[in-house]
């Protein structure tokens, strides 16, 4: 285990254990590049790795229910979806327990694959600490889930009850993804991020064309409020065939916001709340 491995890893199990429905996570370099939620995990697993399967590879996969002979030999067997050939390969599988049968069948993927058992991690307070030069610096911690969070409808459009479960989904995944932070979901799947970037608009654009034709219809958080809309990301996303969209809201210009998705009819949500994970 490297150190980059443990931080991959922690990151891959923190997001996982934010979500209540069995879940997998696909992490590279401490970004969730895939996400799902399933009662069958195996199938959890395969649209997890179907949203970005080129970063998921050399990737970790984390999973919020223990892994069984079946979830197992998925993941043995999996080929990529780029070209249905190569297996998949991972660095990590990380998991609260494992059948017996389970670990057997795990075991024979790869020499170098490590496979870690961890506890849940429940909801709590806590902080965090960053270090600078000459010292720390400490904030609490981001432990606001999804189900206390308050889904304004600031838009004339009225969100219906599927859209709001993917709103609360993607407000899930973008806590989890580094800022300025994107995601586009549909269905309890991630269809596409973006992370990191100096500016929100150039993320809202990687998450759009990782999601591709599939962006129709679906839902998009961000992990802070856009301080532009009209041919910016708003009205991106909204050209795009978003339906429904999240934000924190308290920009000076969220009625720009609020105008853009009035004119395409979309569906927008304020949290009151951001994440702003750096």
């Amino acid at each position: 285990m490297s150190y980059n491995n443990y931080l991959d890893c922690d990151a891959a199990y923190s997001a996982v254990c934010d979500f209540p429905d069995p879940t997998c996570v696909v992490v590279k370099h401490t970004n969730p590049c895939g996400v799902a939620s399933r009662a069958d995990l195996s199938e959890a697993y395969r649209l997890a790795v179907r949203a970005d399967p080129i970063s998921a590879f050399g990737g970790i996969v984390a999973f919020n229910r223990p892994v069984t002979a079946e979830l197992a030999a998925t993941i043995r067997e999996f080929r990529s979806p780029t070209d249905g050939e190569t297996r998949m390969f991972y660095e990590i599988v990380v998991a609260p327990a494992y059948t017996p049968e389970g670990l057997e069948v795990l075991k024979g993927k790869s020499k170098t694959l490590r496979i870690l058992e961890a506890a849940p991690r429940p909801a709590g307070g806590g902080r965090v600490l960053r270090q600078v030069g000459g010292g720390f610096l400490a904030q609490e911690a981001d432990e606001l889930r999804a189900e206390q969070v308050t889904f304004s409808t600031v838009s004339e459009a009225q969100p219906t009850a599927e859209q709001l479960a993917d709103l609360a989904f993607a407000w899930r995944v973008v806590k989890h993804v580094k800022s300025n932070a994107i995601a586009v979901a549909a269905g309890g799947a991630l269809l596409g991020m973006g992370s990191g970037q100096p500016n929100r608009v150039k993320s809202t654009e990687i998450a759009l064309e990782k999601a591709g034709e599939a962006a129709a219809g679906s839902v998009l958080a961000s992990d802070a409020f856009f301080p532009f809309s009209w041919g910016d990301s708003v009205e991106k996303a909204c050209q795009a065939g978003v339906k429904a969209i999240a934000h924190p809201g308290g920009s000076i210009r969220d009625q720009d916001a609020v105008d853009c998705c009035n004119k395409y009819g979309v569906v927008l949500v304020t949290t009151g709340v951001r994440h702003f994970r750096h």
